[in-house]
């Protein structure tokens, strides 16, 4: 079995999984910068501060904004916010076919977020965390190719 992808930083090999990196998506008939401003913005939906997070000049700012706890965010957040990370990532995957071939080169390889700064999104930086970005990049990749091998045999008929 192939060695783990590890990935965190935007700048470092695999830096385009990061949700940080600049791939701007089309959402909900906008365009965000990146994947981690949909992401900031959708714990506001429907509020001002969504259409602010969406501007933010950088991805750490729409963060930053995203995690400021004086912010009140949507009541539901922990129930969707799974769905919503799938759906930038599904976004940013298909929008991009540079991205697209990058996540199908890494085959059935496994995908781990490695920080020390998230245990839910990534491995806890030490394997403890539940990496829920990578595993929902795996679960991308997959719907990805099962997407484009039923293209490829429409086509062959």
């Amino acid at each position: 079995m192939s060695e783990p992808i590890m990935f965190y930083h935007q700048d470092r090999p695999y830096g385009f999984f990061s949700n940080f990196s600049t791939h701007a998506v089309y959402l909900k008939g906008k365009i965000w910068p990146t994947s981690e401003h949909y992401f900031q913005a959708q714990k506001f939906t429907g509020t001002p501060k969504e259409e602010d997070v969406r501007l933010a000049k950088k991805p750490g700012e729409a963060a930053k904004i995203g995690r400021d706890q004086n912010n009140p965010i949507r009541s539901d957040w922990n129930a969707v916010k799974n769905d919503v990370m799938r759906e930038a990532l599904y976004a940013k995957f298909t929008q991009h076919p540079d991205l697209t071939k990058k996540l199908l080169a890494t085959k059935d390889v496994q995908l781990i977020e490695h920080t020390p700064n998230d245990g839910y999104w990534g491995d806890g930086g030490d394997g403890s965390g539940k990496n829920m970005l990578g595993l929902l990049l795996m679960e991308i990749r997959a719907q990805i190719r099962k997407e484009l091998q039923g293209i490829l045999f429409v086509e062959s008929d």
